[in-house]
């Protein structure tokens, strides 16, 4: 601060509140009737005016002291009481007054406190069920919106297909019409032949006759000439004329409205409402559900290498993968019953369970999503210009993809229903990139709540966005003595409770987060090593281990 500058009296650079007299020392009393703040020295002087409801506290219990309200009637006195017949405060002489004789009175300090309490239990309702619940209701009305595009391009590509199929039969319809036409062709054509060939037959008749005519007239035979017999009677006899009339196609009449009916119809909007459609949420269960110390339960050797994913079906069947082709799937014993071997080779980069129970995988080789269906390979997704990293199947059966492009600069989250892209997620409000641009590994899960919640491994950061995309928090790891490697999330879950689990690979940990990133604890105990993919099922948590072991663990009660 140069010379030049004024300081305010109240307060300096650490912004400290000061006594309101000297205006220099730091306060430390506060009278909670005239609300002065005050240092002890200057106690003195506030209270020399004799004025008998002087009450000096600790600065820390200021405003603890009711301030009443002054009585309408009698100017110089407070009211401490209530008139519940007139519902207004009185004082000790509106008390004392014919005016509210026989009225019944309570005592306004019983009637704060009881409203105090009413106004802490508003305010954490308000906080923690019905403002949480609007939210909840705000973001679900801006998917549908979000989804709009999405949904309404599958009712277009219906009326498309099904016009594609009307075109075919169409087309069917005009082919075999064409055939037809070229049947009767054949036979108009058949009969003109035939009578074609009797005419000519005839005139070949005439023309052997013209020769032996010419062959008489020249000789002097008579027997010849005597027996000679005309047949021009005969063939001055014509033959009858064969008409055959042209088909003629008869159109019917192109009626618009008619075809409209035939093609199908569209149900109009239906809009209901439901007074009791939606439901206050229930309070957040707290982290006192979680266990003190994990357990343990069961570890199951995978046989593989490098094992990086887990997913569940039940406890018999555990599906993994690693640094393989094979996609393995276990039972809690540990017994191998399944494999799948992909057919492109190279390893899976991650998979995952539909509701369908199918098996859905990534492969990074093909730049494909796939689905095991009946023990047949079928190919969901291929990408153009953009690789696929991971995976997650959400609560209504859409895929999540987190995926970067092909120069490796940028990365993002497509939502897909089907093979059918729905939702990009890759900035923030501000039009920053949400994921950091490279090839590493982002593992995502959908939250209970419908957060996206992404394990962004180059940016060492839990990055977590509501349904719409819009960034909620970031978690860049919690400051312990005993981590001390650098916070770089691998696979990430979440529970029945909506919290947020992730590997900390370096570190040899799990990290579990509430649903607003609040770190809630650490499971480091279970003997982990390189934990890497997560799964959670019916509240027991499954741990791929790099070195190839499969751990189940209870941390909730």
């Amino acid at each position: 601060m140069t010379s030049t500058q004024t300081m305010d009296p109240h307060h300096s650079a650490q912004d400290v509140i000061r006594c309101d007299l000297c205006e220099t020392a730091i306060v430390q009393m506060y009278c909670d009737f005239c609300h002065v703040n005050l240092c002890k020295p200057c106690i003195g002087e506030h209270i020399s005016d004799e004025y008998d409801k002087h009450k000096i506290v600790p600065f820390q219990q200021r405003k603890s002291t009711l301030v009443y309200p002054k009585c309408a009637t009698h100017l110089t006195k407070t009211c401490e009481a209530k008139c519940r017949e007139c519902d207004i405060p009185v004082c000790f002489s509106c008390f004392t007054s014919n005016k509210h004789k026989e009225h019944h009175f309570l005592e306004l300090s019983e009637i704060y406190n009881s409203k105090k309490n009413d106004i802490a239990k508003d305010t954490e309702e308000l906080q923690n069920i019905i403002s949480p619940t609007y939210e909840d209701i705000t973001n679900d009305l801006e998917t549908q919106m979000a989804n709009l595009d999405g949904e309404y391009e599958k009712l277009t590509t219906a009326v498309t297909e099904h016009g594609k199929q009307w075109h075919r039969e169409i087309d069917n319809v005009i082919n075999d019409m064409k055939k037809e036409i070229d049947d009767l062709k054949g036979k108009h054509f058949d009969i003109l032949k035939k009578h074609a060939e009797e005419i000519k037959q005839t005139q070949s008749l005439i023309e052997q006759t013209l020769l032996n005519l010419k062959e008489i007239e020249a000789s002097n035979e008579v027997y010849m000439t005597t027996e000679y017999s005309s047949r021009n009677k005969e063939f001055s006899k014509l033959p009858p004329k064969v008409q055959i009339s042209l088909p003629m196609f008869n159109p019917k009449p192109v009626d618009r409205e008619q075809i409209y009916k035939l093609f199908g119809s569209l149900a109009p909007l239906s809009t209901t409402t439901e007074e009791n459609g939606y439901k206050l949420k229930k309070p957040e269960t707290s982290s006192r559900e979680l266990l003190e110390e994990p357990e343990l339960i069961t570890s199951i050797d995978t046989g593989y290498e490098k094992l990086r994913n887990v997913t569940c079906l039940s406890e018999e069947e555990i599906w993994t993968s690693g640094n393989i082709s094979d996609i393995k799937c276990f039972n809690i014993q540990g017994s191998l019953i399944n494999t799948i071997t992909k057919k492109s080779g190279g390893f899976p980069n991650d998979i995952a369970v539909t509701g369908d129970r199918d098996l859905v995988y990534y492969d990074m080789k093909t730049k494909t999503v796939n689905k095991v269906k009946n023990g047949q390979i079928e190919e969901m997704i291929r990408l153009q210009g953009w690789v696929p990293v991971n995976l997650c199947v959400t609560s209504s059966s859409d895929l999540l993809v987190t995926m970067f492009s092909d120069d490796k600069t940028q990365s993002k989250v497509v939502r897909y229903s089907g093979s059918t892209e729905k939702q990009t997620i890759q900035f923030d409000e501000e039009g920053k990139p949400l994921y950091s641009g490279n090839s590493k590994i982002k593992y995502i899960s959908e939250n209970r709540n419908l957060d996206i919640c992404v394990a962004d491994w180059k940016a060492g950061a839990v990055v977590v966005v509501n349904q719409v995309g819009k960034l909620r928090f970031r978690y860049t790891g919690h400051p312990s003595t005993t981590k001390n490697k650098p916070f770089k999330p691998f696979g990430i879950t979440t529970d029945s409770l909506s919290q947020i689990l992730t590997a900390d690979f370096n570190n040899h940990c799990i990290h579990i987060l509430d649903q607003d990133g609040q770190f809630l604890r650490y499971i480091d105990n279970c003997d982990l090593k390189d934990p890497w993919g997560l799964f959670v099922y019916k509240n027991n948590l499954f741990v791929a281990e790099y070195e190839g072991k499969i751990k189940k663990i209870k941390y909730l009660e």
